[in-house]
């Protein structure tokens, strides 16, 4: 059974209530999709797999070398290249072995540890993004959404007031002013519905390449849970990265540093002589630091140096991250404040607007030119409403969905 079928029937199972109930999707569930189908996540938990398998070899001293020879084989003379005539040829075979201390293997160890804690944070960091370019293009397709329904309610609006002036006209009570100008007026109102329906369509398909699916309709986003700043810094995606950084030039110093007590290689090796003793051979090799302070410590000055230059982009990160965050915060609180001021200045206004127009048509006291403009400032009002709300959302989705899942960061 393959993967993609696997994958394909674990979709289907999750798609499968939704589809039964036909209920709205909603921002929990779109997340959810956007989970199970991202390649990039496959990746990166791919990148773990194989920083966890080097891990484990980390630590284990290298093969050991089989020696195979014949010595002091005779090259002139009559008993040119024979192994049997001279007391001097000898069949040597043997196993040679590199040496690493506990201490070295232990530093290995840890380096190859602080490689795979890097790349989990890698993976997580691609969770994480999935999740938050899920939700953008969630909170942009429902608004969009939403602003299509008013301009489908201005459009119809329109026509309804175009048929009722030439109703008016044809029993000489309307005029022909009226009739041409919402004529207009509608055209224009079509012509808006036909923009935002373009809107709408560009954010679906954006939607559609992280879920996969495209629901009928989709839920609020609601309320989203904001950490605190220091949460937010901590778990940000550059922060947390840099800080495994951090860890890995400090084991791969550490390594670099243990090298500067040399490796021995031992040998155990058995010689065969025709018609004398055969012999065993045994040996250590040690390499000789000659200049450690012109070799060695170069080498662990070099890699301290690395580890001096992944702590000041750490640092340098957590300051941006943290000035991202009042940013951020900054703008929802700001934004907040204009859609209250919004609403109640602007948007009750023109409700109360659209009410009075409405009452004078009916006490044939206004025109059906000025219940349009009062319908369509409405609209409008409402429309520019569903922008700063869909802001207000963006801005809040970056705050909760741009930093990593709480368990990774544990």
């Amino acid at each position: 059974m393959s993967i993609l079928f696997l994958r394909t029937a674990a979709l289907a199972a999750a798609l499968l209530p939704q589809l039964a109930t036909a209920a709205p999707m909603s921002l929990e569930a779109a997340l959810q999709l956007a989970a199970q189908r991202s390649e990039t996540a496959r990746a990166a938990r791919a990148g773990v797999l194989s920083a966890t398998e080097a891990a484990r070899a980390a630590a284990q001293l290298p093969d050991p070398t089989l020696r195979v020879g014949i010595e002091n084989l005779p090259a002139t003379g009559a008993d040119r290249f024979s192994t049997t005539r001279d007391s001097m040829t000898m069949k040597r075979i043997g196993i040679s072995q590199e040496w690493l201390s506990a201490d070295k293997r232990a530093a290995r160890r840890a380096a190859a540890d602080a490689s795979v804690g890097r790349e989990t944070v890698q993976m997580q960091v691609a969770a994480a993004n999935t999740r938050l370019q899920t939700a953008l293009a969630y909170i942009d397709a429902f608004y969009a959404g939403e602003s299509l329904k008013l301009a489908t309610l201005m459009e119809h609006h329109a026509h309804e007031e175009l048929e009722a002036s030439r109703a008016r006209l044809s029993s000489a009570i309307g005029s022909s002013q009226d009739v041409l100008a919402l004529a207009g007026a509608r055209g224009v109102s079509e012509d808006e519905a036909a923009d935002v329906q373009q809107q709408q369509s560009t954010a679906r398909v954006a939607f559609l390449r992280w879920v996969g699916v495209a629901p009928d309709d989709l839920m609020p986003p609601g309320a989203m849970a904001l950490p605190s700043e220091e949460a937010y810094v901590a778990a940000h995606p550059t922060v947390a990265a840099m800080q495994r950084d951090v860890d890995v030039a400090r084991q791969a110093a550490a390594v670099t540093a243990s090298n500067r007590k040399p490796n021995w290689t031992w040998e155990v090796g058995y010689g065969q002589r025709t018609g004398y003793s055969d012999m065993v051979s045994v040996g250590v090799s040690i390499p000789l630091p000659v200049a450690p302070g012109e070799r060695q410590d170069r080498d662990t000055a070099a890699k301290l140096a690395l580890v001096e230059k992944a702590e000041a982009d750490l640092s340098e990160a957590t300051r941006a991250a943290a000035a991202e965050y009042r940013s951020l915060l900054s703008d929802a609180q700001r934004l907040r404040q204009r859609i209250d001021r919004y609403r109640s200045s602007v948007v009750a206004p023109a409700g109360q607007r659209t009410a009075a127009a409405t009452a004078a048509y009916r006490s044939n006291q206004g025109s059906l030119v000025a219940l349009f403009e009062a319908r369509h400032a409405e609209v409008e009002a409402r429309r520019k409403l569903l922008t700063l709300q869909r802001d207000l959302g963006r801005t809040q989705a970056q705050l909760a969905f741009r930093p990593l899942a709480a368990e990774v960061t544990q």
